[in-house]
Order: structure tokens, then C-alpha cells, then sequence
């Protein structure tokens, strides 16, 4: 999405503040706007001084019709993000009432400002949905759901030899894994994993001090799901997230240079 910059025109034109979303590769005029106005929400744009514009003023400034701002409204008030009501208006929601569990509000509030405690919470709920899903990949995945999983980690071999993208593959492999599962519930966070992986898996590596995650810890898991071993990849899956949610940990206390940090280092 690609958003003019506010700027000055004469007389007798558009407003100061007139924008243009134009949509990018696979998006629409919708998506983009929700795009623009979910970020300007929760980065604090709108406030109880400067309250979310009407209909009239988000059709001048996005050059849009009614029905498409309404849709773009109707979709950020299903995020959680926005509450309207007849004769009263449109505002922003409290971010307790936010959906966490969209991927993109989930994204929104990461880019917003870098949050230990948001991505400790995020990893928690990994940890208790990952090794889950591993365990039942290894007895219910589908051949071509196993065939993922392996493409997964040979794409991460290749990103150690600079073949491939090692943030994608390592996502790859993680989404696998619950698609594998078996388990609708669990297939339907992968959207939302993802998103905050490319956030956190970027984060601990650079803890660790490496350039990609360590592909012979990934392998545990899958040589143990292929294998039908249901316990071991269960407990290879928990010691990857809980080594990343250890990380995280301690630098948000503070406690770089802790052991736990150095011991991660070496492995």
C-alpha cells in the first residue's frame, strides 16, 4: 500500500490532508484502507482530542466511496479495534478489547513498538500449542502433510549454505507442523504464529548471537514426527520454544549476560 504524504494544494482542490491508498500487489482499495486506518489506531493517532473522522471526512481523505469505507469500518470493528453505533458515531475501542488473535492487529501492535511482555505472552501460548501439534503430526499427518515438514527442513538446510531465506524456511517449518496436526483449530493460528514469528524468531537469533535458527534442533522434531513418535516430538518442539521464551525473558529483565544467555550462545 502506498499512501501520499499530506500535502498543500490550491484553492479549491481537495483538502491538506486528502490521501490516495493505491493498492499494492494483491491488495485492494478495502484492504488497504484497513491496512492505513489499523495502523493509525494503534499507534494512538485517534484520541478523545482527536476522535476517529466520520464517514464524510474518510471519504474525502481516501477518495473512496461510502460503501467502501463502510466496509473497511465493518472489518476493523471485527478486529476489536473500532465500535459504531446508529446516531452516535464511530470510536476506537480500549486495547483490552482489541483481538489479539487477529494476525493483523497482532502485527499492528509489533511493529507499533517493540514489546518483550507482548512477545512473552505470544511464545506462551506457543508453547502450550506447539508441542501439542507436534505430537499429533507424528500420528496423524497425511503423507503430503510429512512432505511439507521435510521440505521445510531441507529449505532450512538450505538457507545455512545461502540458498534460500532463512526467517521464510524456519516459518515454513513451524506452519508445517501445525497443518499437520490434524487438528482444524490448531491449522487456523498458523496465520497468526506466522506473523509474530517473523518478529521473534529474528529477535532470538540475534540473541544468540546467529544469523538462522539451528536446524539440527528443528530436525529432532521432524525426524521424530516422520518417525511416528508422538512423546518425542512433543518434547523436541517444547525445548525450541521454551529456549526462545527464556531469551525473551531475560532481556526483558534486563539480564543479557545471564547464563541462561551465554549457555544459549554456545549451543
Amino acid at each position: 500500500m502506498a499512501v501520499t504524504p499530506p500535502r498543500k494544494i490550491a484553492r479549491g482542490g481537495k483538502p491538506k490532508d486528502f490521501r490516495i491508498v493505491r493498492p499494492g500487489r494483491g491488495q485492494n482499495l478495502t484492504t488497504g484502507i484497513v491496512e492505513d486506518l489499523g495502523t493509525a489506531i494503534v499507534t494512538g493517532k485517534y484520541t478523545k482530542d482527536n476522535p476517529f473522522p466520520v464517514e464524510a471526512e474518510l471519504t474525502t481523505q481516501y477518495g473512496a466511496s461510502r460503501s467502501v469505507l463502510r466496509e473497511a469500518v465493518k472489518m476493523l470493528t471485527a478486529k476489536g479495534l473500532l465500535r459504531a453505533r446508529p446516531r452516535q458515531g464511530t470510536w476506537v475501542q480500549p486495547e483490552s478489547a482489541w483481538n489479539l488473535l487477529d494476525p493483523d492487529v497482532l502485527r499492528w501492535l509489533l511493529e507499533r513498538k517493540f514489546s518483550p511482555a507482548l512477545l512473552i505472552e505470544f511464545t506462551q501460548i506457543r508453547l502450550a500449542v506447539e508441542p501439542a501439534a507436534a505430537g499429533l503430526a507424528a500420528t496423524r499427518s497425511t503423507a503430503s502433510e510429512r512432505a511439507a515438514i521435510q521440505t521445510a527442513i531441507e529449505r532450512m538446510v538450505a538457507a545455512e549454505r545461502g540458498e534460500d531465506e532463512p526467517l521464510e524456511s524456519d516459518i515454513a517449518f513451524h506452519v508445517a507442523v501445525l497443518h499437520a496436526s490434524g487438528n482444524r483449530f490448531y491449522a487456523q493460528l498458523s496465520e497468526l504464529i506466522e506473523s509474530a514469528l517473523r518478529f521473534s524468531i529474528k529477535l532470538t537469533n540475534r540473541y544468540k548471537g546467529v544469523r538462522l535458527a539451528s536446524v539440527a534442533d528443528h530436525k529432532k522434531v521432524s525426524d521424530a514426527i516422520l518417525a511416528g513418535k508422538a512423546d518425542a516430538a512433543g518434547t523436541a518442539m517444547r525445548h525450541l520454544i521454551q529456549e526462545a521464551l527464556d531469551l525473551i525473558e531475560a532481556e526483558q529483565a534486563g539480564n543479557f549476560d545471564s547464563e541462561i544467555v551465554r549457555r544459549k550462545r554456545r549451543l
